[in-house]
This record gives structure tokens, sequence and C-alpha cells, in this order.
């Protein structure tokens, strides 16, 4: 019973792992492309507040279920598609955590000019466009980790 617990609250971490990333993105994106500064102010301090419950909430579950699953099911660490895994979860990490300072800086940059009634900076362009780049290899590494929790390849 505990393994199918521990299995569930996996499956639901990795749903909302790759669940919220596509939905920052797109609100994210329809917020830029509207070219509404407040629009833009108001989708990133909301987009920043649903990062942090959500995605972090599931970046601390995922490890400890894994490491319990992989435990309880026999599996070892050093398993290919396991330790492959792992890779991309701290890669995954290490453009995420990334992208979490620079949605905070799109925000307050955005927040800014709405308060002064301006247009946004080139600095905004430059944070948006270096966040919308660090999300590809993000999404592509948890979606690559769905594949290799399903399929359990096998790996040298």
């Amino acid at each position: 019973m505990i393994y199918l617990l521990l299995k569930y609250i996996h499956i639901i971490g990795a749903a909302v792992l790759l669940g919220t990333g596509a939905g920052i993105a797109f609100f994210m994106l329809m917020a830029h492309f509207s070219r509404s500064v407040p629009v833009i102010a108001g989708v990133a301090r909301i987009v920043v507040i649903a990062d942090f419950v959500f995605t972090t909430s599931a970046v601390v579950v995922q490890p400890i279920t894994g490491v319990a699953l992989t435990w309880l099911a026999g599996y070892s660490l050093t398993e290919g598609w396991v330790a492959l895994s792992i890779a991309l979860y701290l890669l995954t990490g290490a453009f995420w955590l990334p992208v979490v300072w620079m949605q905070m800086r799109i925000r307050d940059i955005a927040q800014a000019a709405v308060a002064a009634n301006q247009p946004l900076p080139q600095i905004y362009h430059r944070f948006f466009w270096w966040w919308f780049a660090f999300g590809f290899p993000a999404f592509g590494a948890v979606m690559t980790i769905i594949w290799l929790m399903i399929a359990k390849p096998l790996i040298f």
C-alpha cells in the first residue's frame, strides 16, 4: 500500500512540474505578447506565486518519493534510467533556479514600469527572452524524466 501511495504522490508531482511549467510559460507568453505593461506586471506577480507554491512543493517531494520508490522497488540509484533521471532532475534545477530569479526580476521591472507609467525598459526584454530560452531545456528534461519513469529503458 505504501508503494502505491508513494507512486501516486510521485506521479502527481511529475504532473505538477510539467503542468505548472507549461501553464506558467503559456501565461507569461500571452502576457508578453499583449504588450500591456499592467497585464505583464499582474501575470508575472501571479506566476512567481504559482512557481513558489506549486513547483517548489513538487521539487521537494519528487526526490523524496523517487528515492523511496527506487528503494521499495529494488532498483539501485545507479541503475541506468534512474541515474539518468537524477542527472536530468539536477539539470532541470540548474535551469529552474535562474528562471525563478528572472521571473522575480521581470515582475519587479514590470511593476516599476506600471508605477512610473512608463513602457517596459530594454532590461525587461533581455530577462524575458533569457527566461524563455531557459525554459526549453528544463521542460525537455522533465518530459524525458517522465518517459524514463514509464519506459525504464536499459541504459548502460
